[in-house]
């Protein structure tokens, strides 16, 4: 399936692809129907039974081989992830990330999948464990992060013995024809997995095809997709969106967590859901942590006319820039203060922002409390643990978190009462790298189990008891009448 087009002669069908760095239309896709998804989904689902039953150990064998295949088209996709995004050094890092995820994945998958036997209540009956993956998952994934988040649930989903089919977003969309070409390499695997572009009516379609769904992205359009999927009575797992609070105590040293903060702030032009949206800081330390953090958000550049610049990449969506500038007129018009940054500047047709930091906010401004997915770092002062919990908890969201104190356990004492199933202690964003805790999502932050650690593989099976009775033949323990006859 042919995915990326030049921008000539564009369809009716047809969605157009924008270039962030340039803000060129220069490629376009065309979706597949509502009938291709479904015949797609047919094809894989024939090819299931025969990955499954292949075996976790010919399935990790696969997967390394896929990965291998990655690595023989590594430059390639750099290459389209960084015409995707506007990037090259986070796209590289997506591609390590990646390849790291796949062997993990493959070495860890036998155990996780491991059935087992037990005895039960009955002194005659033992309980044997097994596994029935869902036979086909869909996956619909974002544009921030456009190979690792497109991948981060398909890779244990097909070790668990699923095939799967993955629908990146429509704004990031010219790694796919890459990716599929490295999956056909491997004959055990091309039949069970592919990508495929589109938009929101081929996200509808793949939900109506497949036994389970996976969904990255915004609260309105994974409640869309949470509701698709119980009228199909079919699971659901979310990861939505975060406006991630940090804590900075009286105790805490300065020194490193002003960086901590700017890069889980900054990092990836703040497109992330794990991005640090909100900082408080003990009042004693205040104006001490905002002097430091201006300094070193005025040292990070934008990566125009390239990465030797700086770090700071385009906006990548371009519908996200005004969401960016509604908030900071809303926060300014309230009385906030820019210290640096917060103007949206075009350079070679792209849009920027450089880091922006702002002092005197509250929770009456927007920048407060809905997502910005930009490198917005807005600091207020508290004069009380109590506060600062208060203040971090007065969210919708859930996500994650950062505390940094003296000591961890001063951290973890703060951390405990936090709403957010992530909380780097002393430190910042380290969700986004390290994928190997398991944590659930609050509030509207997501629903379904843990995307990382062993946990995630086991959400994509169903798990089977079987009830063994031994000694058949000896006298039963349902009604005595019911025996029978020696």
């Amino acid at each position: 399936m042919t995915t990326i087009h030049s921008s000539a002669n564009v369809g009716e069908a047809e969605l157009i692809v924008r270039d962030p760095r340039t803000g060129h239309i220069d490629a376009t896709i065309t979706p597949p129907g509502a009938d291709e998804v479904s015949a797609l989904a047919a094809r894989q689902r024939m090819a299931q039974p025969h990955w499954e039953h292949a075996g976790v150990d010919a399935r990790a064998s696969a997967m390394l081989a896929w990965r291998e295949a990655l690595l023989r088209h590594r430059d390639a996709l750099a290459d389209a992830l960084e015409r995707d995004t506007g990037r090259r050094a986070i796209s590289i890092m997506e591609i390590d990330l990646v390849l790291g995820a796949i062997a993990r994945w493959a070495a860890q998958a036998p155990a996780l999948l491991q059935s087992n036997e037990q005895p039960s209540a009955l002194p005659f009956v033992r309980i044997r464990s097994a596994v029935s993956p869902h036979a086909l998952v869909g996956v619909i994934s974002p544009w921030n992060f456009p190979l690792l988040l497109a991948t981060l649930d398909t890779i244990p989903a097909l070790l668990a013995g699923s095939a799967v089919i993955v629908k990146p977003s429509e704004v990031t969309p010219r790694f796919i024809d890459v990716v599929n070409a490295a999956i056909d390499e491997v004959p055990l695997l091309r039949d069970v997995f592919r990508l495929i572009p589109g938009a929101g009516p081929t996200g509808r379609s793949l939900i109506d095809a497949v036994d389970m769904v996976c969904f990255t992205g915004s609260v309105p359009t994974g409640r869309l997709v949470a509701e698709r999927a119980a009228a199909r009575f079919i699971p659901a797992a979310l990861e939505l969106g975060g406006k991630d609070p940090a804590i900075v105590l009286a105790s805490a040293d300065l020194a490193h967590a002003a960086p901590a903060l700017v890069w889980g702030s900054v990092v990836n032009t703040g497109q992330s859901c794990l991005s640090i949206e909100r900082v408080y800081v003990h009042r004693s330390r205040y104006a001490e942590l905002v002097a430091r953090i201006v300094t070193l958000a005025q040292a990070v550049g934008l990566s125009w006319p390239d990465e030797s610049h700086g770090p700071i990449g385009p906006v990548i969506a371009e519908r996200q820039v005004s969401v960016i500038a509604s908030q900071l007129d809303d926060a300014r018009a309230r009385g906030a203060v820019v210290h640096c940054g917060g103007v949206i500047e075009t350079h070679g047709g792209g849009r920027w922002i450089r880091p922006t930091v702002v002092t005197n906010v509250d929770h009456g401004m927007r920048l407060m409390t809905e997502e910005t997915f930009g490198p917005i770092i807005p600091i207020m002062a508290f004069d009380s643990v109590e506060e600062a919990v208060r203040l971090a908890n007065d969210t919708e969201y859930g996500l994650s978190a950062a505390v940094f104190a003296g000591t961890s356990d001063e951290a973890i004492a703060v951390a405990d009462q936090l709403h957010a199933g992530a909380i780097s202690i002393n430190d910042a964003a380290l969700t986004a790298v390290m994928h190997e805790g398991e944590k659930h999502a609050f509030k509207l932050s997501g629903l379904g189990g843990s995307r990382m650690g062993p946990a995630s593989i086991r959400r994509f099976v169903r798990q089977k008891a079987y009830l063994v009775r031994q000694g058949v033949g000896h006298d039963p323990w349902w009604f005595p009448e019911l025996a029978a006859p020696h």
